[in-house]
């Protein structure tokens, strides 16, 4: 019975574990200067002082990291070459890649708004590719599947990209997919827990 009741004590303790968040939010009164400083310029941004959750929570450890950091996420996110709907559905399938559920919890929602169909969203929340895609969808997909898959792109996918989008837009889209990367580690490494009311569909780990 010990054994046991032993047993279930070290099941419960690495369930715990598991879901702790490693880096959770740093007091206002504990904020040093560089980190006050980082956390103003953010809130400067198109995301304004609502963004500073997630990501930002975890990169305040490193303020100088984040200020360069969210500077490109800004530009990529805000400004991309390619068009608004194609930025979201790289997000969440970067979000899908690395089972980051607070990254695609915030951009699941956002990627709808700028006109993805949901049943597009929900077939990238299952890790399938959608039954139907719109040109332009699908170009995005192909590249970005590709681009986590195999680390780079087929000719034909990478040639599509170009004369869609020019080389810019082949740039742009790669450094999403890049920054995306980067924020899901990082949150991934945090284990910072996804938004509490959130209404987008949970991600089941990917078969490895």
């Amino acid at each position: 019975m010990n054994l046991l009741l032993n047993n279930t004590l070290l099941l419960v303790l690495a369930v715990s574990a598991v879901a702790q968040d490693r880096l959770p939010p740093i007091p206002a009164d504990k904020l040093t200067p560089a980190q006050k400083k980082a956390a103003d310029l953010l809130a400067a941004t198109p995301r304004g002082a609502a963004g500073a959750g997630g990501p930002f929570v975890v990169l305040l450890r490193s303020p100088e990291l984040m200020n360069h950091l969210q500077a490109v996420g800004a530009y990529l996110r805000f400004n991309n070459s390619i068009p608004q709907k194609l930025v979201e559905m790289g997000i969440i399938m970067t979000a899908r890649q690395y089972t980051q559920q607070y990254e695609w919890d915030t951009h699941y929602m956002l990627a709808l708004k700028a006109g993805l169909p949901k049943e597009t969203g929900n077939a990238i929340a299952l890790g399938r590719r959608p039954d139907s895609l719109a040109p332009d969808e699908e170009l995005m997909y192909n590249f970005v599947s590709e681009l986590l898959q195999n680390k780079s792109v087929s000719d034909p996918t990478y040639s599509r990209m170009l004369a869609k989008f020019g080389e810019q837009g082949v740039v742009d889209a790669t450094g999403l997919v890049g920054y995306y990367q980067t924020i899901a580690l990082l949150l991934n490494v945090a284990r910072a827990p996804s938004p509490a009311d959130s209404m987008a569909p949970k991600l089941a780990a990917l078969p490895h």
